[in-house]
């Protein structure tokens, strides 16, 4: 055998390239550039033992530095129970796959259920799908449920205050879908809503996507914004940070159709980027549009509740050009981690988070103005644990020096602009030592 670890012999091989009518499986790639085919030995190292393993895999994690974060731009570093990694790690939460199969999988069913039935309740929505693979992901399948619920109408309206990287991936989902995106460019930091309301007097937009807070820390009105685009006859989707949704107005008081965003903020790690979750409430108009699946309530023949699939328009189940979406996975163990998450924090424990993130966030923000060295981007401006500073320091130098210390600092923005989050595990110490050490550098 040509590899020991290809279960085909190579009379089996000789068939298949037969069938097919080719002579070798080199040409199978005859199509594909001589100059990019890699044709040097593999640099694979040699085999090891079980225990060399483990110690060469620690000795790699350990490289990994554990930082304290005051960077945020869309990923934070909440707090996390330790009890919800050690449920998640259940045997049977790992290896269960998708609930095709009703009668064996109510345990899936049931979490799933309990996800939606909380994240609706974050939103205020009357439904939630199960689920996205992240909010950038999300916010595009949101695009599609606005202009599929709009027909006749092509073309979507993004404010600029929308995270760069979210509109980066709503605009790569756009282009090969035929969707026409507008990006309005932000005025003074939030969305600017009368140059959105011009957009929709040329009759050709099915919805707009706003979001709160938004990529400054923003929390942004949008009083009166949903009856004007309702009235113009298109859709409203709010990006918002569930998280936030403890304290803030919901997508729902908002009058949006469709919420989504990444619920990363719901106590997942930051992981060095992943996994992380998406997700998507709306109405019960567009629940037809929705991709994913939704999860149900009902009861046995015997009188016992039991959950089903209700709705599951994926190309699994239907043909591939009618689906709603062609995702291959819901990701429904990370909206197993919100659900316990949430489960855990309760509706109090959640609003304390960020109670006390806006605490700390307020705190660091006035020690850098006291400090002389930074001025407000947008002063005024409400916000909640991010928010965005001016300074002629060399940020990239101070950086530099925080990470000596283990300290991740603020994101660097456009025009000189940098970016501060404080999450509830951040205490007046840390701020302290950052503010110190900025100016120290």
């Amino acid at each position: 055998m040509s590899n020991k670890f290809i279960p085909h012999t190579e009379e089996d091989i000789r068939k298949m390239l037969d069938k097919i009518g080719v002579a070798s499986v080199d040409d199978l790639y005859s199509d594909v550039p001589q100059e990019v085919i890699f044709r040097e030995e593999y640099d694979i190292p040699s085999a090891m033992s079980e225990h060399e393993l483990r110690k060469y895999f620690k000795e790699l994690g350990a490289k990994n530095r554990q930082l304290t974060v005051f960077a945020g731009g869309g990923a934070y570093d909440h707090y996390s129970p330790s009890a919800v990694a050690h449920l998640l790690a259940r045997s049977e939460f790992y290896t269960a796959y998708t609930p095709y199969q009703p009668e064996i999988s109510q345990g899936t069913l049931q979490y799933i259920f309990e996800y939606q039935s909380m994240i609706s309740e974050l939103t205020g929505m009357e439904a939630t799908n199960a689920s996205m693979y992240d909010g950038a992901t999300a916010t595009a399948e949101a695009m599609f449920m606005m202009v599929a619920s709009a027909r006749k109408k092509n073309r979507v309206i993004l404010s600029g205050t929308l995270a760069d990287s979210v509109i980066r991936v709503v605009e790569t989902y756009a282009g090969f879908h035929g969707v026409e995106l507008t990006v309005v460019p932000e005025k003074d930091g939030v969305s600017d809503l009368d140059a959105i309301y011009a957009e929709f007097e040329k009759g050709d937009v099915a919805g707009v996507i706003l979001p709160t807070p938004n990529k400054y820390g923003i929390v942004e009105d949008f009083t009166g914004v949903a009856d004007k685009i309702h009235a113009a006859k298109g859709f409203l989707t709010i990006n918002a940070d569930p998280s936030t949704l403890a304290v803030l107005r919901t997508p729902a008081e908002w009058g949006a159709d469709v919420a989504c965003g990444d619920g990363q903020s719901l106590g997942m790690p930051l992981n060095f980027g992943g996994p992380y979750l998406g997700y998507i409430s709306c109405s019960k108009s567009m629940l037809r549009k929705m991709p994913g699946r939704v999860v149900g309530a009902t009861k046995d023949a015997d009188g016992k509740r039991a959950f089903v699939l209700t709705l599951q328009a994926r190309e699994q189940h239907i043909r591939r050009e009618k689906a709603t979406s062609n995702i291959c996975s819901n990701q429904s163990l990370m909206a197993l981690y919100a659900t316990i998450y949430l489960a855990l924090m309760g509706k109090q424990g959640l609003k304390e988070v960020n109670v006390l993130s806006c605490d700390g966030a307020h705190y660091l923000y006035n020690r850098l103005v006291e400090s002389g060295k930074f001025t407000p981007a947008f002063p005024g401006k409400p916000f909640l644990k991010e928010f965005v500073m001016k300074t002629d320091l060399d940020m990239e130098k101070v950086n530099a020096r925080l990470l000596e210390n283990g300290i991740m600092g603020g994101l660097l923005l456009e025009g000189g602009l940098v970016s501060f989050a404080v999450t509830e595990k951040r205490s007046r110490e840390e701020i302290d030592n950052l503010v110190n050490l900025m100016l120290e550098a």
